[in-house]
C-alpha cells in the first residue's frame, strides 16, 4: 500500500541517474533538467516527507531531513565530474545530541542503501564512545554487529591505524576503538524496489533491522 503523497520514485529516476553517470556534464544536466526535478528532485521532498513521519513515530523523536546537493564540492578534488550520480538524504532526530545518531538513505545506479549511525562522533563524544567500549556495553557492541552482520549489514573500515592513546594496542574491541564514527548499512541490489508503492514500508523495514545500533548509540 503506498504511503500517502508517496507512491514510489519514478522509473525515470534509476535511468537518470545511470546516464548522469555516464554523462557527467553541464552541458548534458542542463539538457536533462527537467527530468531531474520530476523524476529526483521532487519525489525526494515527497519521500523525505512520508520517511520522516514514520521515522519519528517510530522512535518518538522528531526527525529532520536532508536532501543532499547533486552539485559536487570540486574544491578540493581531483574528480572535477560536476555531479553526483547518487540521491542521498539523511535524517537527523532532534534529540540534543551533539553527535546524534542518524537514518540515511541513497539511491544509486546500481543499488538501494539505507544505513543507521553516525559519521563522526565530535570530541566528547568520541571519549564517552571509547568508554563506553571499554567497558561492558563494549561486548554488547560486538555481539550487536554480529547480529547485523548475519542479517546482511556491512560497515566500512576502521578510521585510526592504531589503538588510540590510554587503551591497549591488543585490546579485545581493538576494531571499535580505531573508529571515530560508527554506522551499519544494508544494500538492495534491485534497483526497481524505488519505484514500488510500498517503498517506504520497504525502507522502514530496513531500518528496524538497523534500529539496536541507533538504540545503542542514542544511550
Amino acid at each position: 500500500m503506498a504511503d500517502a503523497g508517496f507512491s514510489g520514485f519514478p522509473k525515470e529516476a534509476v535511468k537518470f541517474l545511470s546516464d548522469l553517470k555516464a554523462n557527467n556534464s553541464r552541458d548534458w544536466f542542463t539538457a536533462n533538467k527537467a527530468t531531474y526535478e520530476s523524476a529526483i528532485k521532487g519525489p525526494a521532498a515527497e519521500f523525505c516527507e512520508a520517511m520522516s513521519g514514520k521515522l519519528e513515530k517510530s522512535t518518538g523523536a522528531p526527525c529532520k531531513s536532508k536532501v543532499f546537493r547533486i552539485h559536487r564540492d570540486l574544491r578540493f578534488s581531483k574528480d572535477k565530474t560536476p555531479y553526483n550520480a547518487h540521491l542521498h538524504i539523511s535524517f537527523t532526530p532532534e534529540t540534543g545530541l551533539a553527535s546524534p545518531p542518524c537514518w540515511f538513505f541513497g539511491l544509486e545506479p546500481e543499488r538501494i542503501v539505507v544505513g543507521a549511525g553516525t559519521f563522526g562522533f565530535d570530541k566528547q563524544a568520541l571519549e564517552a564512545y571509547r568508554e563506553r567500549i571499554d567497558g561492558p556495553d563494549g561486548k554488547k557492541l560486538v555481539k550487536l554487529f554480529e547480529k547485523l552482520a548475519g542479517q546482511g549489514a556491512r560497515t566500512g573500515e576502521p578510521d585510526l591505524k592504531r589503538v588510540p592513546s590510554g587503551y591497549a594496542q591488543n585490546h579485545p574491541h581493538a576494531d571499535l576503538l580505531r573508529r571515530k564514527g560508527l554506522s551499519a548499512w544494508l544494500d538492495m541490489e534491485d534497483t526497481k524496489t524505488a519505484s514500488s508503492p510500498d517503498f517506504v514500508a520497504t525502507c522502514q523495514a530496513k531500518f528496524k533491522t538497523l534500529r539496536p545500533l541507533y538504540d545503542w548509540l542514542i544511550i
